[in-house]
């Protein structure tokens, strides 16, 4: 009976252990649920930043075409810093000027950059080097100097419209 005693005594003394054990667990794993779920929004901000990234270089690439389409445009400067209006004769081929034409381009192509980037600007111009890039399309930082056209374009990736945080830049000779 001695035996039965010390038995009944080592359990007395566990009593409460396995409850200790669960609690560190959970405690443990919450931990590991908050990092994973860390984790998961780290990658769709990176997923969406690279969304943005390739819609930048879509656009950018559409411009540069127009640029390369329109060749008396081109040549007459009319893609440096063109107004953007749409020119409803533009939809029929034959129907709109050169100079028109670079503005309709424009138009377009704003559109394209307000609908697919957040805050999103853009702005085509020859300028002698593709740096700096400037900060909007007021302070765009193109000289008007040389054979590069420039294209840059700003966005906003935290969604806080009032300043673009995100840029490209790309350049192209015609």
């Amino acid at each position: 009976m001695k035996k039965i005693s010390n038995k009944k005594s080592k359990f007395v003394r566990t009593q409460g252990f396995t409850l200790i054990e669960v609690l560190i667990t959970v405690v443990v794993l919450s931990i590991g649920l908050l990092g994973l779920a860390s984790l998961q929004a780290a990658s769709l901000q990176s997923n969406n930043n690279s969304i943005a990234r390739s819609q930048a270089a879509i656009l950018a690439s559409d411009m540069a075409d127009r640029v390369r389409a329109n060749i008396q445009g081109r040549n007459a400067g009319n893609y440096h810093l063109p107004a953007a209006a749409a020119v409803g004769a533009c939809a029929i081929p034959p129907g709109c000027t050169a100079a028109q034409l670079a503005q309709n381009d424009a138009a377009e192509w704003n559109a394209a950059i307000t609908q697919a980037l957040a805050g999103g600007q853009g702005v085509v111009c020859i300028d002698s080097t593709a740096a700096p890039a400037g900060t909007s399309i007021a302070n765009h930082q193109c000289d008007g100097v040389g054979p590069l056209f420039v294209i840059k374009l700003w966005w906003d990736d935290d969604r806080n419209l009032a300043t673009p945080n995100q840029q490209f830049i790309t350049s192209f000779q015609p």
